[in-house]
């Protein structure tokens, strides 16, 4: 598989991120972690699946405990973190912290060998997280404030969390894509037993809201993690953690169509932010 071709895959993961937050809006009354366990299991278990059908269960049982330890942690320990972040501190501070993690990554993936960062890919990279903060600070919020230290770390762990699981993947290359499954699978079950001790069940009460729960499963918490593995550990990472900034562009424009946000000047200042960053980031890796 070539490089472009990876990286292009890999990007299938930012468009169904795109669709979380329309998909979660459409869950309710799920509580997250309840949520998490639905959507790991649907996730898991085509996966496992598609192994079977594939011949791909065998190599499975190759691939060393640390490493389904090391995928399951990153999974759980993303969302869990996000989801306590969200509870801890308001929604669009916390928001922008967790949302690091794509200039985190195009930091870190300089550390991989044979990667070569650019001042191009930073640019672009600061460019995107500016685009993010106009989309998030645009919810409202009302500043940083000294009570909610525990939230904003809480959300910068979360950030270091996906950074750091996505660029140490790709020294994970020869391990199986399939073994995203037993990722999910193992994310399933520690997401169940929280559930039980800090949420009260409430499952979807409508159709939509059950097709919401299947759309999740589905893509944004299960094959985007799929093909976000490919990308990471084959294709271009620093495209691909610029790009990532797509997603909460994307994702504010689908809840416009959708009717549930309204459009806005800072919309499309953010496009523009977002889009800017990535051709300079693109442009930084056609040089490389």
């Amino acid at each position: 598989m070539t490089k472009m071709r990876a990286t292009a895959i890999g990007f299938v993961a930012v468009l169904l991120w795109a669709l979380l937050a329309l998909f979660t809006v459409g869950s309710a009354p799920t509580p997250p972690l309840l949520l998490n366990t639905i959507c790991f299991t649907i996730g898991g278990t085509l996966g496992l699946i598609w192994a079977a059908a594939t011949g791909g269960l065998s190599s499975l049982k190759r691939v060393p405990w640390t490493t389904y330890l090391f995928g399951a942690l990153g999974l759980f320990g993303y969302h869990a973190l996000y989801f306590s972040a969200l509870r801890m501190a308001p929604a669009a501070e916390a928001g922008l912290i967790a949302y690091l993690w794509p200039l985190l990554i195009v930091l870190m993936s300089g550390l991989l060998p044979g990667e070569h960062l650019r001042i191009g890919h930073m640019i672009g990279a600061c460019l995107g997280f500016a685009g993010a903060a106009v989309i998030i600070a645009g919810g409202g919020g009302a500043g940083f404030q000294a009570q909610h230290l525990p939230g904003y770390a809480l959300a910068l762990l979360c950030a270091l969390t996906w950074s750091g699981y996505s660029v140490l993947s790709r020294k994970l290359g020869d391990t199986p894509t399939s073994s995203v499954a037993v990722f999910c699978l193992a994310a399933a079950v520690a997401s169940g037993l929280l559930h039980v001790f800090l949420e009260d069940t409430a499952f979807p009460v409508t159709p939509l809201g059950w097709a919401s729960v299947l759309a999740l499963g589905l893509g944004p918490v299960g094959l985007a993690f799929y093909v976000w593995d490919i990308g990471v550990k084959q294709g271009d990472i620093q495209m691909l953690g610029t790009s990532s900034y797509a997603a909460p562009l994307l994702s504010t424009l689908a809840l416009v169509v959708a009717g549930i946000a309204a459009p806005s000047w800072g919309l499309a200042i953010a496009a523009l932010l977002i889009t800017g960053g990535a051709l300079i980031a693109a442009r930084a890796s056609l040089k490389s």
